[in-house]
């Protein structure tokens, strides 16, 4: 299971390494995308034929749901590890999701998510303020 939070750092040629307790669960290949709220999201091959099966069954109708399509499956690339578990993170990713040197890798069970370190601090200060009225809505959804 993908679970826990680690601190990385990119190095100067724009490879990861992805944490090595999660390299035997994410295989030999991964596919890397556009995440949301400003992140990268990293799937299993399984994973991703799951997620991608899901974008394709949204209805094409939809504005939205087209714009959501276009930026995951558009976003996405298939990245191999190399020996030591790094992946090189393509310069697009990069840039959307604003990765300077230093990075937090998030497992979130079916999934990482790739964050500028600074840019987690942030977004994990505003999420810890309002988790009382996030567990409240989320009671009513049985969790």
């Amino acid at each position: 299971m993908l679970i826990g939070q680690y601190e990385h750092t990119i190095d100067t040629k724009k490879r990861l390494a992805l944490p090595a307790k999660f390299r035997g669960e994410l295989g030999d290949k991964v596919i890397i995308t556009r995440g949301i709220e400003g992140c990268l999201a990293v799937y299993t091959e399984m994973e991703w034929k799951i997620m991608s099966d899901k974008l394709g069954a949204l209805t094409i109708s939809q504005a939205e749901a087209r714009s959501f399509t276009r930026m995951i499956l558009a976003g996405a690339m298939e990245v191999s590890l190399d020996k030591l578990g790094r992946i090189l993170v393509p310069d697009y990713l990069k840039d959307y999701a604003g990765l300077k040197k230093n990075v937090v890798i998030c497992g979130l069970s079916n999934r990482l998510e790739i964050w500028d370190s600074e840019k987690w601090e942030k977004y994990k200060k505003e999420a810890e303020k309002g988790v009382d009225e996030i567990v409240s809505k989320l009671g009513s959804l049985g969790i």
